[in-house]
């Protein structure tokens, strides 16, 4: 099944997700930003660190 007949078929299912980002020591909504903030949050490189 591709991706698109499974987001079809699971429409009536999604919710609207709010996604939060840690700004000068505090959360924020990031639909809450202006569009510059927003291109610059989707350009951001996530990472995850190694435990050794």
């Amino acid at each position: 099944m591709n991706k698109s007949k499974i987001l079809k078929q699971n429409e009536n299912k999604r919710i609207k997700c709010m996604v939060y980002t840690r700004v000068m020591g505090y959360h924020r909504p990031v639909e809450s930003f202006n569009i510059g903030k927003k291109g610059e949050h989707q350009e951001r490189k996530f990472f995850v660190q190694k435990v050794s």
